[in-house]
């Protein structure tokens, strides 16, 4: 398994198939650090920015103990040796950016929530960065580097020795410490630098007699270090996207894994020594086998400089589609959190240097059926941009796209909006794809079939039709439902075209202030036209009056529609926090208002279609039972609306075990336990409801054995006929009539029948006990009473005729 602190929670992965396995939830803030207990390995401590230590049961899912230090916690280390004590990096009080590392006595106590205030400073002044100190041969002593100071305390002798490289000569080199390991079975210390040295220290119990030597193959800073289990071995990364392997601290002896992707951040190496992990900076964790040889990948959602391409949704895969490395385009999977695929665009070598103009990305859109995508690619030029339009079809043989056609110069100027027409029917001549540019003109793109001999492809695009508003700048674009209309907006006007003939049929106009975003209403909304403007207003029009029917004065970011309901959502910006409304273009007052949803500024939002509808739920979640909404904020964080509360959405395996009977979680357990679910309705269904099948749940004898530890449990000899005994019914042939009686009699009693079943249980475990023993008892239970009474009850003169 690999464990990763995302956010505020912490994945459990598995290594074999990259699959997530478990979701920790249950911090209120950032994941600042993670360690196996050292005492038990099946456990797991992390550390929070909400000032609080778990303890989990990583493997089911459940958090042990809560411990709250009540400061906030930056780094978390654990040490073998020491026992019921942790060590993790704190602010110091009453001082700004200054940190001390100090040692928290995990109290015990009987109850989940537990207080931990006995702290103890070990180290003062260190670094914020996890890398910044580590933990010498079996906990002897506590390395800590920060800026060009090294500090190395030791346990036992309580001495501090620190050391600094400002005396140092060096030759135009940079000293800073960025990240240090300690060796696992000798005393060295292996530091690395901002200038890709790497210094390995010896002899540092004495302050004046140390000793060090130089590694340098790195050419830029020296991201973070890891020696191997037997410390034969030392792996280094930094921003040259290769992992180095040094050998018995031999500048001559080095291995190399280079083209990872991505800035190496941090190098962690499994308890066997078998396997290393590197994270990258863009959010990649590459597993490696200790033969140097990359493995497998685990690639989350990219964060990528710019999101410019917008948020889009695959039909094909309901992925999340925008910017991933720099030219590419990613394909995001929000059910997994995983890539799905990276596509090329550019088709250029990225050169990553500052102030270079490079083609991006900046524009994406999909055919309704997924079957065509196309992309605008400029160079970052502002006064005489390099634009190219590019079509993708997808083709089934590769399950992948391949470039159809490529346009240069599509638009004088910059390219602000690009939509298909959405189809539903098979997507043929009727496809067609919309352009709006800066240089003042929307164009028509069509398909058309090629007749050069030949060509590869059957049909490529054109420029059909070139349309224009009193030379004002175009800037947004979107079809009606039904494709029949065409909504173009210039600056502050927004014009109605027939997509067939492409006549100018209205206009709509509402200075002051540009129009900021557009789209049309759907399914019984669809004869509505929303814009938002630059100041501040959302408006409405209806086109079959062809008026303005509601306005609302709100600052809109982003307007979004659900392609499944007549949903719009609007999430506006002030006062430094964003706000969501949804609402219907039918009626003006929103049907769900989340003010400060959160402080960063909402840029994006997309509507990702359920594989199958929520029945269950809120009522005034109600909007979101087809579709899950996602936000992406401009610290790059992608975010989403859900329904069920945290612990609903997290609940442990154990809690599911016990309600789901006592199968393992597996795919296979789950539909089993659906299908008896079912089975179960339908017999109540068909008034098949006996009653052994309530005294069967309620017997003691089967919780015992499927619900006590296996090392308590007495021997299956003993247990065997008392679990047979409690299988056993009575050899009743009920009439309809007294099985009907019977239920009707246990719902005008249901206090009395409590109690009753509370007697039976403990009446069943008596007897099973007495005959085991021999011994039998004459002692008529509460319910062989109530047999008897309906039995005096029951009239038997038709029994006379005989």
């Amino acid at each position: 398994y690999l464990l990763c602190a995302t956010g505020d929670f912490v994945k459990v992965y598995s290594v074999s198939t990259e699959e997530t396995l478990r979701l920790l939830g249950g911090h209120a803030d950032l994941v600042t650090g993670i360690q196996l207990n050292p005492r038990n390995h099946m456990q797991l401590y992390s550390s929070s920015l909400d000032g609080s230590i778990k303890l989990w049961d990583f493997m089911d899912g459940i958090p042990i103990k809560t411990f709250t230090v009540g400061s906030r916690l930056l780094a978390l280390y654990t040490l073998a040796s020491v026992e019921d004590s942790v060590f993790v990096v704190i602010p110091k009080k009453g001082e700004r950016d200054t940190f001390q590392l100090v040692s928290v006595k995990l109290t015990k106590g009987a109850g989940q929530d537990l207080e931990a205030k006995e702290l103890s400073v070990v180290l003062d002044g260190v670094g914020a960065s996890p890398k910044h100190i580590a933990f010498g041969r079996e906990g002897e002593y506590v390395v800590s580097v920060k800026e060009v100071n090294l500090q190395v305390y030791f346990f036992k002798r309580k001495l501090l020795n620190r050391f600094s490289l400002r005396a140092v000569k060096t030759k135009g080199g940079d000293n800073q410490f960025s990240c240090v390991a300690c060796h696992p079975t000798e005393d060295c210390i292996a530091t690395g630098h901002a200038d890709g040295k790497i210094r390995l220290w010896r002899n540092f119990h004495n302050r004046k007699e140390y000793t060090y030597s130089t590694l340098h193959w790195h050419h830029d800073i020296v991201m973070d270090l890891a020696f191997s289990m037997e410390g034969t071995r030392l792996l280094s990364g930094g921003a040259e996207s290769v992992l180095v392997q040094w050998h018995n601290e031999s500048s001559c002896q080095k291995d190399f894994l280079p083209r990872l992707g991505s800035p190496i951040e941090y190098i962690s190496m499994s308890s066997d020594g078998a396997l290393c992990c590197t994270l990258h900076t863009d959010n990649r964790i590459t597993i490696i086998n200790s033969n140097l040889r990359f493995s497998r990948s685990i690639q989350g959602l990219i964060k990528s400089r710019d999101v410019k391409t917008g948020l889009v949704v695959d039909p094909r895969t309901k992925a999340l589609v925008m910017n991933g490395e720099p030219g590419h385009l990613q394909f995001y999977c929000v059910q997994s959190d995983q890539q799905l695929f990276s596509l090329d665009i550019v088709q250029r070598q990225y050169v990553h240097e500052a102030g270079l103009k490079q083609s991006d990305l900046v524009k994406v859109a999909f055919s309704a059926q997924g079957t065509w995508l196309a992309t605008v690619e400029e160079r970052e030029e502002v006064t005489d941009p390099e634009l190219e339009l590019k079509l993708w079809f997808y083709e089934e043989e590769t399950q992948s796209f391949k470039l159809n056609t490529r346009i240069n110069t599509p638009h004088d100027n910059h390219i602000t909006d690009m939509c298909f027409r959405d189809m539903d029917e098979v997507e043929d001549d009727s496809l067609i794809l919309v352009t709006t540019g800066r240089d003042c003109v929307f164009k028509v793109w069509a398909m058309v079939e090629d007749t050069d001999p030949e060509a590869h492809q059957s049909v490529s695009w054109s420029c059909d039709f070139v349309g224009n508003y009193h030379n004002y700048q175009a800037t947004n674009c979107c079809f009606s439902e039904d494709g029949s209309l065409l909504a173009v907006s210039f600056e502050e006007t927004v014009t109605l075209w027939d997509s067939v003939t492409w006549d100018l049929k209205c206009t709509f106009c509402h200075p002051p202030g540009n129009i900021r975003n557009i789209c049309f209403g759907r399914l019984t909304c669809s004869k509505y036209l929303i814009g938002a403007t630059d100041y501040g207003f959302l408006c409405c029009w209806n086109l079959l009056t062809c008026a303005l029917e509601w306005s609302a004065h709100l600052n809109v970011v982003v307007l979004q529609p659900d392609p499944l309901s007549e949903h719009i959502a609007a999430v506006s910006w002030l006062s430094k926090e964003s706000s969501l409304f949804v609402f219907k273009p039918n009626e003006p007052r929103p049907v769900y208002i989340q003010r400060n949803l959160c402080k960063e500024k909402i840029l994006l939002a997309a509507f990702v279609p359920r594989d199958e509808p929520e029945t269950t739920g809120p009522e005034k979640y109600l909007w979101l039972r087809r579709s899950q909404l996602f936000f992406l904020t401009d610290a790059q964080e992608l975010m989403t609306l859900s329904t069920k509360p945290l612990e609903e959405r997290l609940t442990p395996s154990s809690k599911q075990l016990a309600v789901e009977e006592s199968l393992p979680m597996t795919p296979f357990s789950l539909l089993l336990g659906k299908h008896r679910h079912q089975q179960s309705q339908e017999d109540i269904d068909l008034g098949k409801l006996v009653v052994h099948n309530k005294h069967e749940q309620a017997s003691p004898a089967v919780k015992e054995l499927l619900h006590t530890p296996a090392h308590v449990l007495p021997s299956a000899s003993f247990l065997c006929p008392i679990f047979i005994n409690s299988l056993l019914i009575s050899k009743e042939n009920k009439s309809a009539e007294e099985v009907a009686d019977e239920v009707e009699m246990e719902s005008e009693k249901t206090e009395d029948d409590s109690d009753e079943e509370k007697d039976v249980t403990e009446m069943e475990e008596d007897t099973s006990h007495m005959e085991l023993l021999g011994e039998i008892t004459c002692k008529l239970s509460k319910s062989q009473e109530k047999e008897l009474r309906k039995i005096r009850k029951m009239d038997y003169s038709w029994i006379s005729a005989f």
